[in-house]
């Protein structure tokens, strides 16, 4: 193929625009293609999975037709407003004509402001809404006078913006109650443990459930406040909370930013850096959900894959695009999160593995014991070939830490990432390294527990209660939204025991963060 065929090849579907009618509302669009006859033959894409090639100027080598992308525009022409769940929400009543609207639009305009003020409303909070709303209708929201007097719609447009600029909604304020001496700590009102909690699981505004409650001081009561964790994480406005929580601890949010040598990993693209973050996020929402211990963090004998992100773990039997929960075979290297794509990836270089990140990142996030800052000028890590000789990475890391300076960090980072150098830098499972050497897995913890490999090293985590306390302190950072101090490490140790009861089950360490003195109390400013 020429080179202006394949221009004309890659632009032939440019004009491809459908325009239909779509009733206002959620819809979901598929694109898919159609083997409308026998005689089309359907081939794997070959010789790679992933959908373009895997380098600049080399030709397209694989059959078949792939959809780059597909573009939605809309709406055109619209005849009205629509009716939509939103505007539904916010419809509480239907306003009159003028001036017997304003009755109506005071209770659009209370009820819309206590969920954004997260507290109850007077008429001191509505009456400037108000007034915006007036102005809006007489102007139509564009000064067109006349005729637009009664355009209800644009006088609410402008009240919802006044209120969405207000520092009520844009921030949380938290206010010292009048009396209480600088310094001293307190129990903070129902209502802003209402907001913390709200914005702790959802990552958005308590709903009308939890405020009412809040407002009948009914949320300190623990059995209630209980009720309502278990409530809030059974409800799917949770799942953020999975996401974000799962993105920050185990960095999933760094996952964007891997890109793989192509030459080196020609499978690697987009979907499956996609289907890494999927599986993490059903897994760690399912340990949540299933009220399960956090320890099966890292030894459920259970994942979630599709037969893209299957077939790269060398797994058989699944098949499609959606995710669903796989049982894994017994002692398979993929039970946890230590034989997750994500996790692997984001701690390797896109050329090559990092015992060292690894080693680093296991330390900060499963132990709680991050390393010093490295020293100024580290020399890069030796190439593979030396001397006409072909080192494993075990050996290039021996002649990295030689230097005294060097060797008292890499001694507790390097052997916990070199127990996981049997998965490449893109999760693929491996037992030969550099030049066709055998993996060395074995290592020892900074404790001195010996392992062989990804299961003896899940078998001396689990060993170690710093695991949990680990996860149990992220889980304080992110609820409370600051960095954990000396005088929270009680609350902490409290918080370890009720949990190693109830068997570390990930739910109860939740709930019992909520309970905790750092989560409802606070202490006066100056």
């Amino acid at each position: 193929m020429t080179a202006a065929e394949r221009e004309f090849r890659n632009k032939a579907d440019e004009s491809w625009n459908l325009r239909v009618t779509v009733p206002a509302g959620v819809r979901d669009v598929t694109a898919t293609f159609l083997n409308r006859t026998a005689a089309l033959e359907e081939t794997a894409r070959l010789p790679f999975m992933r959908p373009y090639p895997a380098g600049v100027n080399i030709p397209e080598t694989r059959q078949g037709a792939h959809i780059r992308h597909v573009e939605i525009v809309g709406p055109l022409n619209p005849t009205g407003p629509g009716n939509g769940p939103s505007r539904q929400r916010l419809f509480v009543c239907t306003p009159a004509a003028p001036p017997a609207d304003e009755a109506c639009v005071r209770r659009i305009l209370s009820t819309v402001a206590r969920r954004a003020y997260r507290r109850p409303v007077t008429a001191a909070d509505v009456d400037p809404l108000l007034a915006f709303y007036r102005d809006g209708r007489g102007s139509g929201g564009g000064g067109s006078g006349g005729g637009a007097a009664q355009n209800v719609d644009a006088g609410l447009e402008r009240a919802l913006r006044r209120l969405l600029v207000s520092p009520e909604f844009l921030l949380r304020v938290e206010r010292d109650p009048a009396g209480v001496k600088a310094g001293s700590v307190y129990a903070i009102s129902d209502l802003e443990l209402a907001s913390r909690l709200s914005f702790f699981l959802w990552s958005s505004i308590p709903d009308d459930e939890l405020l009412a409650k809040a407002e009948k001081g009914q949320l300190r009561t623990p059995a209630v406040l209980d009720a309502e964790v278990r409530r809030m994480l059974a409800d799917p406005r949770s799942d953020v909370f999975m996401e974000n929580f799962a993105g920050q601890w185990l960095f999933l949010r760094n996952l964007q930013a891997s890109v793989p040598v192509q030459s080196i990993f020609p499978d690697f693209d987009d979907a499956l850096r996609q289907s890494f973050r999927r599986e993490t996020e059903l897994f760690f929402e399912s340990i949540v959900r299933d009220n399960r211990s956090a320890l099966d963090l890292l030894r459920a004998d259970y994942t979630f894959l599709n037969e893209r992100l299957a077939r790269h773990y060398g797994l058989q039997g699944v098949k499609g695009t959606e995710f669903r929960r796989v049982p894994l075979p017994p002692g398979s290297a993929r039970a946890g999160i230590l034989g997750h794509g994500s996790v692997l990836t984001v701690t390797s270089y896109p050329d090559r593995t990092s015992p060292v990140v690894r080693g680093k990142w296991i330390l900060e996030n499963l132990l709680g014991t991050p390393p010093p800052p490295p020293v100024p000028n580290v020399p890069p890590l030796k190439p593979t070939n030396t001397d006409g000789k072909v080192l494993s990475m075990r050996e290039r890391m021996v002649q990295h830490r030689a230097s005294p300076v060097c060797a008292s960090c890499h001694a507790l980072m390097d052997p916990l990432g070199l127990a996981l150098e049997n998965f490449d830098a893109v999760g693929r499972w491996r037992t030969l390294g550099e030049g066709s050497s055998a993996i060395d897995a074995t290592g020892s913890t900074p404790d001195g527990a010996k392992f062989d490999g990804v299961a003896g090293l899940r078998q001396a985590l689990l060993n170690n209660d710093r695991f949990v306390t680990t996860l149990t302190e992220k889980l304080f950072v992110y609820a409370l939204g600051r960095g954990l101090e000396y005088y929270d490490a009680p609350a902490v140790r409290a918080l370890m025991r009720e949990a190693k009861a109830d068997d570390y089950r990930l739910s109860s360490i939740i709930a019992g963060v909520v309970r905790s003195e750092p989560f409802r109390m606070r202490r006066a400013g100056s």
